[in-house]
């Protein structure tokens, strides 16, 4: 018996972590994307098409896996009982602030299909920061485990 949950846990594990690639790579995309919607003149063809780029990136890669992050993340808190670690508590709450992300570049992509380009290129592009740190914290901790 322990040599099934010995690999279910490294199933989940594999699984998780392909999902986490999949979805920062929509994270690093989708900012770069609305620095080039914004530079298409509004109303133009080009914008449409960004509009329809953003669109499918979110609902083929980013949601998705997002949504599959959060499944077998929990389920490895499951199998682990990581839930009780300073560590994890510390990883689970960049978590909660990179989704909370996700979701404003949600909103922030439904604002732009609209015309209301609310941020600079220059901001958008700092924006395009947060992910990457937000990994880099993440990944410290997942492997590190300091506290």
């Amino acid at each position: 018996m322990q040599d099934i949950l010995s690999m279910t846990y490294y199933w989940l594990k594999a699984g998780h972590l392909i999902f986490v690639i999949f979805w920062m790579a929509g994270l690093f995309m989708l900012p770069r994307f609305f620095v080039y919607h914004q530079e298409a003149p509004a109303g133009s063809d080009e914008a449409a098409r960004w509009v329809d780029r953003e669109s499918r990136l979110l609902k083929i890669i980013l949601t998705p896996s997002l949504v599959v992050v959060w499944i077998l993340g929990l389920a490895l808190v499951v199998t682990t009982g990581a839930h009780t670690q300073g560590w994890f508590i510390a990883k689970l709450v960049l978590v909660l602030a990179l989704s909370g992300y996700h979701g404003w570049m949600s909103a922030y992509a439904k604002k732009l299909a609209r015309g209301d380009y609310a941020l600079s290129g220059r901001n958008l592009r700092l924006l395009n920061e947060v992910p990457g740190l937000a990994a880099a914290l993440i990944v410290v901790l997942a492997v590190i485990k300091p506290f």
